[in-house]
């Protein structure tokens, strides 16, 4: 297998180069054919490599920006001021020919509008969505998109992410004719809102594996490979299922710490905790992908740590070799929508 580069906007997120550089050796020890470009302030980048006794990798190239995106500031203020700021320049690398896919933790807005500018996008895709991996309870993961890049959707768009969403899933776990769901607010044809109801016509008549309409708790029953709605609602369901979590996490904490009995049972019940943890642990379904662009885009949380980042870093890895993005093309042909 050739050898294949991913670029690294090593100056993004909340921590930047403490995460960014020691992730990224991590994922080198994993994948011996992988080559990482990291961009950034080149002098901070080469002394945390030196820190880690990795300065002389030659899997490892350092390039230089000289500008980064703060995490708050606007997508317009970071593509007009910011040309040479790591995630610009990392993005360029990728539409280049230089890097195959692209990781960052930085400011989303930026990133998503950064991508779309540098990379455009695929025929046949009106806007990007974001993608990623949530456990369900058949010990599997279920495909959701779009989780906020667009808070108003067509019923069109709808079919595309299903698309993409299908291919996504088949690349990444060869799991050929994936089921696809339409969240809505009941399983019946007759609900939901009328770009919903164009969107269940659609899908209906396309060559997918549609499943039809379904619920928000049928996400984490595991019943459809993939769930498709639009940026607004998507994100909302992440956001309180991110919160639930870990109100539940914080619930079990204090139980068990509540009196000398429940700390004993704590211990007892320490391998159990441990494995449920493992399970749960949002850092291992780290890395939404950026789907619709022409190139592979990874975000990354912004405040995750070092095994976090490396997932996030995995996945656009995966979606390298499973050559992504020729799959989505060739679904959209079959659908007539290229």
């Amino acid at each position: 297998m050739p050898r294949q580069s991913v670029v690294i906007d090593a100056m993004g997120g909340d921590i930047g180069i403490d995460v960014t550089v020691p992730a990224s050796i991590l994922s080198l020890r994993k994948h011996p054919k992988l080559n990482l470009i990291l961009v950034g302030d080149e002098e901070l980048i080469r002394k945390k490599l030196d820190q880690l006794g990795e300065l002389n990798n030659k899997r490892i190239m350092v390039h230089h920006s000289t500008e980064v995106v703060l995490m708050d500031e606007s997508p317009q203020s970071a593509m007009k001021n910011k040309k040479d700021s790591s995630m610009r320049v990392s993005l360029n690398m990728v539409k280049d020919g230089k890097a195959q896919a692209c990781v960052s933790a930085g400011n989303t807005g930026a990133l998503m509008a950064t991508a779309r500018f540098v990379l455009k996008m695929l025929p046949g895709i009106d806007r990007p969505a974001i993608a990623s991996f949530l456990p369900n309870q058949k010990n599997k993961t279920t495909c959701m998109l779009d989780l906020g890049a667009n808070s108003d959707c067509t019923a069109q768009q709808l079919l595309q992410f299903a698309v993409m969403g299908a291919m996504l899933t088949t690349a990444l776990f060869n799991k050929n004719n994936p089921s696809v769901g339409l969240l809505n607010i009941g399983s019946e044809e007759i609900k939901g809102t009328e770009v919903v109801k164009e969107a269940y016509d659609l899908l209906k008549q396309s060559h997918l594996n549609f499943f039809g309409n379904i619920e928000g708790d049928d996400i984490f029953k595991g019943t459809t490979d993939v769930v498709v709605t639009d940026g607004f609602v998507g994100n909302i369901a992440l956001k309180t299922t991110e919160g639930l979590a870990h109100m539940l996490r914080n619930f079990l904490t204090q139980e068990y710490k509540k009196n000398v009995l429940t700390k004993v049972m704590a211990l007892i019940s320490l391998p159990v905790l441990k494995a449920f943890r493992r399970r749960v642990d949002p850092r291992r379904y780290n890395g939404a992908s950026f789907l619709g662009l022409n190139g592979i885009v990874v975000k990354s949380h912004g405040g995750t740590d070092i095994f976090g980042f490396s997932c996030a870093i995995e996945a656009a890895i995966h979606e390298m070799e499973n050559k992504i993005l020729e799959k989505i093309k060739k679904q959209l042909k079959i659908e007539h929508i290229a």
